[in-house]
This record gives structure tokens, sequence and C-alpha cells, in this order.
């Protein structure tokens, strides 16, 4: 009567198939309570409904769970890894790479081990400063940064008394070794020369030669450039005058052109520092070569200064020996012959000032001529040519006593000392 129950419910056989299937009667069996165990599925939706069962039972086996679903396999998140370290350990490679030379740079020494070798000349320019110094070094190879030699700079007093020039060092030297090398003004190369007071162009361009070693010729043909040598246009083109007496020191590749220039820009700055107009420079220059010329000693400057204004304004006549001198570049005193030359320097036969000056006068001729001190003296004499005393005078008769003690120096000396 069950059996009969259960199909007409789930209504999936006829009322014949549980009569007439072996296997379901002969597995079946009812327990004491009526129920059954054991028994194969009777109906098509039970064998699905197990078909379905058995295969959510397997994917459980096989470690799908309610919270991983969806979650990839282990094989696959091991491969990710993989991949992800290999593509950070390429970066890394790649950023060691890039980034090597710049932790070298950190680690390297910024200075070289020294003492250095070889020969280079350095040329420090006139008001560069520690940096652009160290730049000019380090271009050179003399240093390897200039981190190196303003570190050093700034850790020496001394630094500050760098002087422009050019300086020969070694290359790749240590930077406070380099730094001691342009601290000390005697490793300077340059043309050192000095010019006496009163010397003619024709006696200072020797001097110039002897000490750069350019020929005398080549200053003789600078000298006729007078634009180039920026003389005042007062001058005329002559540069006797201009050549200002001095210490000089020129850089070693200097010209004949560019010496001159400096020694005429020395005269003109004088000049202007003392308010002289460029048109009023060469009466000024002619008078201050006048006075170098005459006189003896800084102190006497000045007196012969007011003595040549003072014949200017009397009958315009100077009547100086050192004039004459000046024609036939001879110095002493002047032969009878040379006295009657007709050259318009011969201030003892042609009144007023020469054409041009007769030498080069240093500073305090210069300021002589341009500010003689007031006096009423016409007349001078050395009395003593060994120690150059002179004395002035403003009458005729007393120069005339003057000139007799002058004269009883030669007898007594035969003019020498």
């Amino acid at each position: 009567m069950k059996d009969h129950l259960e199909s007409s419910i789930f209504g999936d056989h006829d009322d014949h198939a549980d009569v007439h299937d072996p296997v379901a009667h002969d597995e079946g069996h009812l327990d004491d309570h009526g129920q059954e165990h054991g028994a194969a599925p009777t109906s098509r939706r039970e064998a699905r409904e197990a078909e379905l069962a058995a295969k959510r039972s397997g994917k459980r086996r096989r470690g799908a769970t309610p919270e991983g679903k969806g979650k990839p396999p282990v094989w696959r998140r091991l491969l990710v890894i993989a991949l992800a370290l290999a593509i950070i350990g390429g970066g890394v490679v790649v950023a060691y790479g890039a980034l090597r030379p710049v932790v070298e740079g950190f680690l390297e020494s910024n200075d070289y081990p020294g003492p250095g070798e070889g020969e280079v000349r350095v040329t420090v320019e006139q008001g560069a400063g520690g940096s652009a110094i160290a730049r000019e070094l380090v271009d050179a190879d003399v240093i390897k940064s200039t981190k190196s030699f303003v570190d050093a700079a700034n850790a020496d007093s001394k630094s500050a008394g760098i002087q422009p020039g050019v300086y020969e060092m070694k290359k790749q030297m240590r930077a406070t070794d380099a730094l001691a090398v342009l601290v000390d003004p005697k490793n300077r190369i340059v043309t050192r020369v000095t010019i006496p007071e009163g010397l003619w162009a024709s006696e200072i361009y020797p001097r110039l030669s002897k000490a750069s070693g350019i020929p005398v010729a080549q200053y003789v043909e600078a000298a006729k450039d007078a634009k180039a040598l920026g003389l005042p246009s007062s001058a005329k083109g002559n540069v006797e005058g201009y050549l200002f007496p001095a210490s000089y020191e020129f850089a070693p590749d200097s010209s004949a052109a560019s010496q001159l220039k400096q020694m005429v820009g020395e005269s003109t700055k004088r000049l202007e520092a003392l308010g002289i107009a460029p048109e009023q420079m060469e009466r000024v220059v002619i008078l201050a070569s006048l006075v170098e010329g005459e006189a003896n000693s800084e102190a006497d400057r000045g007196k012969v200064a007011r003595v040549i204004e003072n014949r200017l304004e009397a009958d315009n006549s100077i009547g100086f020996d050192s004039t004459v001198n000046y024609i036939f570049k001879k110095r002493g005193v002047p032969t009878q012959e040379m006295l009657d030359s007709d050259s318009p320097y011969n201030t003892r036969r042609f009144k007023g000032l020469p054409p041009g000056p007769i030498a080069n006068p240093g500073e305090s001729a210069i300021q002589a001529a341009a500010a003689p001190p007031a006096g009423d003296w016409f007349y001078f004499v050395t009395v003593d040519l060994c120690t150059g005393e002179t004395k002035f005078a403003v009458t005729g008769a007393e120069h005339e006593r003057n000139v007799a003690e002058f004269n009883a120096w030669r007898e007594a000396t035969g003019g020498k000392c």
C-alpha cells in the first residue's frame, strides 16, 4: 500500500512500475517502523537530485569553500607572485645602473691626491673671486672640483691676497697645493720693468725690449698709432712725455702696443686726477718734462716750474740746456755746436715752449707743472753736480754769484764726482 502511495505522489512511474521492478523489490526493505533503507531512487527527480548532490560534494573535496568562492588556485597565485618579483628585480637592476654614478660620486673624493704632473699656465683675471679662480683651475685640470678649492681658500686667510696674473702650475694637483702657488706673488709669470723719471722714449724702448724680449723696432712702430695708445688729441700723435715712469708688470704674452698703451694710460690718469682737461694736457706735460730735465731734487721741482712760468711771462725766453740735449740725445753740458742748433727745440735760440715734451715726467713733476708755487725766482743753477745742490735767484746779480760758486766747484773737481 505504501509503495503505491509514494509512486502516486512523485507521479513519475505508472502503477505497474513498482510491481514489475525486481531491483526495487529485492534491494529495498522496511525497518521496524516501516521506513525504507538502502533502496535505489525510484524516480527520475530523485536521480537528478542525487547527481547534483554528488557534483557539489566533489567540488568541496577539491578545496572550494563557500568563503573562497571565486579565489584563483594556489599555482596561479604563485605564478603572479613570481612575475611580480621578476619585474621588481628588473627595476632594481635598472635603478642601480642609473644611480650608480651618483652613489659613486658621493663616495669618491672631490680632490686629486697630487702632487700633479706636467705644466700648464693659468691666468687669474683682475677682480676674479674664489669661485671664478676655481673654475679656471678646473678647466685647466689643475684641480678636480671647484668645491675642493673653495673649501681650501675659505680655510686660508692668505687666499684673499691672490694677485691677478699668469701662474705656471701642474695638472691634477691637490687643491691646497694649488692654492699655495697662487697666494705667493713670486710665482706670477710677468714681465717686470722699472722706468725711471726723465728718460726719453728712445731710452725707454730698449729697457722694455730687454725685459720682454720684444724687438725695439716693434715699440717704435707701435708708438706711431696714437689712437691705439690712447694719446690725448693735444699730443698730436707724439708719445714722448706720456710714457709714465713707474714699475710695471706686463703679462708674458703682452705686445709692444699693449705695454705702451698701459704706460700712456698711467700718464693720462694722473693728469685727469689733477683736473687737467685733454686740450691742456700737452702744455702741462711739456712744462713737466722741462722740470724733470732741470730739477735735481723733488724739493726743487716746484721752484723750477715757477721759474719757467716767470720767464714765459717776462720775455717768453726759457733758455734751458736740457732742450738742447734732447735734440742730440746727449746728456751733460752742451757744446757750442749743440747750442747753435736751429732745431725748434733749442730754447737757447727760440722763444717760448718747445714744440713737444723733452722727457717723460713723473708724478711729482706733473704736479709741480700743474700748480707751481708762488715765487719771484727767475734764475737757478746747480752749484754741485755731485750732490745736485741747486740755488735759485731773483736778480741777475744774485744769479752771477751762484754761477761763480759753480765754476769754483768745477775747477776744484775737474767737473767730476
